[in-house]
């Protein structure tokens, strides 16, 4: 099973500045990366694939790549992640077999879909504000997550489930009292000052310690 505490990548608009912000979570103690590129070549995204697996496998960690089976599959990557305006799930699942596949999610419809499309986890937000989407769906917030959280109970779904969105340290106990799996963040993570003490207390939330 996936770690509890995902890290989307984020650069300056170069895959270098995205691996180099990858090592430094990894170095920091992240187990589970998502390499997110955005307007780049495949042939890029390859190459910048086949880094973030290095690094990760480095650091004993697990490699999603978003939104691109075909990087997913030739880099070797643990998941592949897809948005709800990417690929199908199931063209995908073809593309790249055998691949943990995560679906992101706004409402309890999208939830619905994304149970009967037979995805491993859902990222669900998002959470609150967040500059690092460019087309940001509408905020949950913590009534949001309860209220889907609750549904899925009602209708027994039990995918894990993701928040993600504007995270942070403070929101994290409260977020996971809904019932939600674990947390994916970026900019918490990305711009903090001591990032491995940051993990070691994320870590003590989600996982209870």
């Amino acid at each position: 099973m996936l770690h509890k505490l995902q890290y989307i990548s984020q650069g300056n608009g170069s895959p270098f500045s995205d691996l180099r912000n990858i090592e430094s979570v990894l170095g920091a103690g992240v187990k589970l990366v998502q390499l997110r590129l955005k307007n780049i070549t495949e042939e890029i995204y390859v190459q910048a694939g086949f880094k973030a697996k290095e690094l990760c496998d480095k650091y004993e960690a697990q490699l999603i790549i978003n939104d691109n089976p075909v990087v997913a599959k030739t880099c070797n990557a643990d998941a592949l992640h897809l948005g709800l305006n990417d690929m199908d799930v199931t063209e995908a699942k073809k593309i790249a077999p055998g691949k943990i596949v995560g679906g992101t999610a706004n409402t309890f419809e999208h939830i619905q879909q994304r149970c009967a499309e037979e995805v491993d986890y859902i990222g669900l937000g998002p959470f609150r504000f967040t500059t690092t989407k460019e087309k940001l769906s509408p905020i949950l917030g913590i009534e949001g997550y309860k209220d889907i959280i609750n549904k899925m109970k009602i209708q027994n779904l039990y995918t894990p489930v993701y928040a993600i969105g504007g995270i942070e340290l403070k929101d994290i106990a409260s977020i996971i009292d809904t019932g939600i799996y674990g947390i994916a963040v970026s900019g918490l993570l990305t711009h903090a000052e001591n990032k491995e003490l940051l993990v070691k207390e994320i870590n003590k939330i989600l996982y209870h310690a």
